[in-house]
């Protein structure tokens, strides 16, 4: 018996009754058949419909041998007839995501040439990728473009044109098709074949960001949001966005420049401490001058400070300088240096004794240890 798919009837359709066709247990779930069925089956980049048949959760829908299967949480009874539900707030949500997508991938095509290659209706975003190149000025424009079109809220044209009719006419799509083909039109800037639903008119998608492009396998990947997910990540950067300006005492629209000098600031200060830290380490390498082998502990210091340190005593210490510094993570970032010497040995045995790994040139090794300052001088006493 042929299943009538209701959600292509009217993709707005939230609640249906249907006579139950089939049940059989599968695993932890059951799957269900219905003589008719508003919930629209995984596919065509879409994800499928969930809600309930006869109170019961219906977990996953798929389209098997032509029929419409639907995973169930528990049984239901064959012959009867049982009122089903789908979940409108996610039906609404694909639809906005999947009527977006189409906005923006026949604009694309039509402004660049480009094809839509990949397509893929994620948790929080959309991903699309394109077979050519786009800037981040070309996405402003053509998200411009497709949030007017929304604006227009123009009627969703769906048809099933006869052979002659499809073959005259500019549509979209990623292979040859025969028989029935079902065309979805977006007046102004798409036509292409899908089997998805989409929303009625244009303004029900509500608003469409665009909110990354990257080079992906000679193309593009574009990340966008429809709806009401292009509401709450908007929502979500503008809360960001309060508090960075809460944290800068700066206007919401000029955090920008805020960070900006909070980071030239930030540069010069580091470039001071680099300074000021060089003048330290001359003079503890000018107190250590002559003295041979050194082993020295110094808290604070990055692992380049410990290299710049080491390579300061080890100039002039007349032997090999052993530097150490404690590390938030635990453990201690070290550098030994040892002018004309070769420390590859050293290094190694430190490394198995004291828990370490590093390495370098002959004269110079860096690295980190896990051990504790006892360990690390008891190692370096046994020498």
């Amino acid at each position: 018996m042929e299943q009538q798919a209701l959600f292509y009837q009217d993709s707005h359709l939230r609640q249906f009754t249907a006579r139950v066709l089939s049940c059989t247990a599968d695993g932890d779930g059951f799957l269900v058949t219905l003589d008719q069925t508003a919930f629209y089956p995984e596919g065509g980049g879409q994800p499928c419909d969930t809600g309930l048949l006869g109170g019961v959760a219906v977990t996953d829908v798929r389209r098997r041998d032509g029929q419409i299967i639907h995973r169930c949480a528990g049984p239901l009874t064959v012959g009867d007839t049982v009122e089903g539900a789908i979940d409108w707030e996610r039906r609404l949500d694909l639809m906005q995501q999947h009527s977006g997508e189409h906005i923006v991938s026949g604009l694309i095509h039509a402004s660049y040439g480009y094809d839509n290659v990949g397509f893929h209706m994620g948790h929080d975003v959309i991903t699309i990728d394109f077979n050519g190149e786009l800037t981040a000025e070309q996405l402003l424009d053509i998200e411009r473009r497709a949030n007017e079109a929304v604006w227009a809220n123009t009627p969703v044209h769906i048809f099933y044109p006869d052979a002659e009719t499809l073959a005259s006419l500019p549509y979209r799509s990623k292979k040859e098709l025969t028989g029935d083909v079902r065309l979805v039109e977006f007046p102004g800037c798409d036509l292409c074949t899908c089997c998805g639903t989409h929303v009625k008119a244009t303004g029900e998608i509500g608003l469409i960001r665009l909110l990354s492009v990257v080079r992906f396998k000679g193309g593009v990947r574009i990340e966008m949001a429809c709806g009401g997910r292009a509401l709450d990540h908007t929502r979500a950067v503008w809360e960001q966005n309060r508090r960075i300006s809460n944290l800068l005492s700066a206007k919401p629209l000029e955090t920008a420049a805020a960070v900006e000098r909070m980071a030239h600031q930030l540069e010069q200060a580091k470039y001071r401490v680099v300074e000021l830290e060089n003048q330290h380490f001359t003079a503890v390498a000018q107190s250590v001058a002559g003295t041979g082998n050194v082993l020295h502990f110094e808290d604070g210091l990055s692992p380049d400070g410990v290299r710049r340190l080491a390579i300061a005593m080890g100039e002039v210490c007349g032997g090999r300088a052993a530097v150490f510094s404690a590390q938030d993570s635990g453990g201690y970032a070290y550098a030994l240096c040892e002018t004309g010497g070769d420390l590859r040995q050293l290094s190694r045995a430190l490394n198995d004794a004291l828990q370490g790994r590093g390495g370098g040139k002959p004269n110079f090794v860096q690295g980190s240890v896990r051990a504790d300052r006892a360990a690390i001088e008891a190692f370096f006493a046994s020498l």
